[in-house]
């Protein structure tokens, strides 16, 4: 009788080839654009397709970038992020498929969060490293995790959506 062992294969994060970005709207006419230049991730998996791998990220708030200073300070200070208080949010879940299925905390909110995920594959590169690419979207509201300032201008329309659009392209390299 022989006993079948799974081998669990575990990759991290390339932070030079990957990118976790946001979008959301302003003045409901426009979208703004930022991005987490600090984070890292972990994936766990047993299969080559990566169906049932268990995926672990986080970013550093005080990374954020819009390209515009002013409002990178406010996204960090305490009307949004609070980044001196929550320094970083995490995730943490399961892929099913082409769904990623787990908890995003920012702040002290834990939340289900499903995105939709397109796996692109798996290489090895010029250098022998073995790498694997994800294109990975999602929606969130982002009052839901305490995100909560906001403005109306004379003629009524909100400064900032309530929806926030999630895109990370992450590329991760076998351990």
């Amino acid at each position: 009788m022989s006993t079948a062992t799974t081998t669990t294969t575990k990759w991290a994060i390339d932070p030079t080839h990957s990118e976790v970005s946001f979008k959301v709207k302003h003045l409901v006419i426009s979208t703004v654009t930022g991005y987490f230049k600090s984070f890292e991730g972990s994936v766990e998996s047993e299969s080559d397709d990566f169906d049932g791998a268990n995926i672990s990220f986080s970013a550093d708030i005080a990374s954020i970038t819009t390209n515009q200073s002013d409002r990178d300070n406010h996204l960090k200070s305490a009307d949004f992020f609070n980044a001196e208080k929550y320094p970083q949010m995490s995730f943490s879940g399961i892929l099913k498929g082409s769904t990623l299925e787990g908890e995003l905390t920012i702040k002290d909110v834990t939340k289900t969060l499903s995105l939709d995920v397109d796996f692109g594959g798996v290489v090895e590169d010029p250098y022998g490293q073995t790498k694997a690419g994800f294109e990975i979207e999602g929606k969130i509201s982002r009052k839901e995790f305490g995100l909560l300032w906001n403005a109306v201008t004379e003629a009524g329309s909100v400064v900032v959506s309530d929806h926030v659009r999630i895109i990370v392209n992450a590329q991760v390299i076998k351990q």
